[in-house]
């Protein structure tokens, strides 16, 4: 994962997708474009839970259909063993095991790469208190 330099210092949430889903991941990712655009600041990080399907050039395009901005919405792949590891033991998210479920929640990490919420991608009220949350981290001066 090349985006830990962008990253760092960087509120951001976390995502976990793959670009053939038929289910939750296309809502996600229309959720993380309205987020995008209402906190200019934030900075995202979509992470495929289907590698050998979804290279750069994949997720690239799948970004594309998101309208996101390379700038601050990353698409990101890696071995099955490195993502594994990050749903399941730095975002709690539950093992990445080849099945394809995946949690659906939305992962919000302050400057100093501390989780600082969860959000369940469809709960109706989620993304109007992840932005809110977001904002207030933004607002929120230097990396104490």
């Amino acid at each position: 994962f090349d985006s830990d330099q962008k990253l760092k210092g960087q509120v951001w949430i976390a995502a976990f997708i793959f670009t053939n889903c038929q289910g939750p991941c296309p809502r996600m990712g229309s959720q993380m474009r309205r987020v995008q655009q209402a906190v200019p600041d934030l900075h995202m990080a979509s992470f495929t839970i289907d590698p050998d399907r979804d290279t750069p050039e994949v997720l690239a395009r799948y970004g594309g259909r998101f309208g996101a901005d390379p700038a601050r919405w990353n698409f990101l792949t890696g071995s099955k063993t490195d993502l594994n590891d990050l749903s399941r033991n730095v975002f709690k998210l539950g093992e990445v095991d080849g099945t394809l479920e995946h949690q659906t929640r939305l992962v919000l990490v302050d400057r100093r790469g501390r989780i600082r919420g969860y959000y369940s991608s469809d709960a109706a009220d989620a993304i109007e208190r992840l932005m809110a949350d977001a904002k207030t981290l933004l607002a929120e001066k230097g990396v104490s």
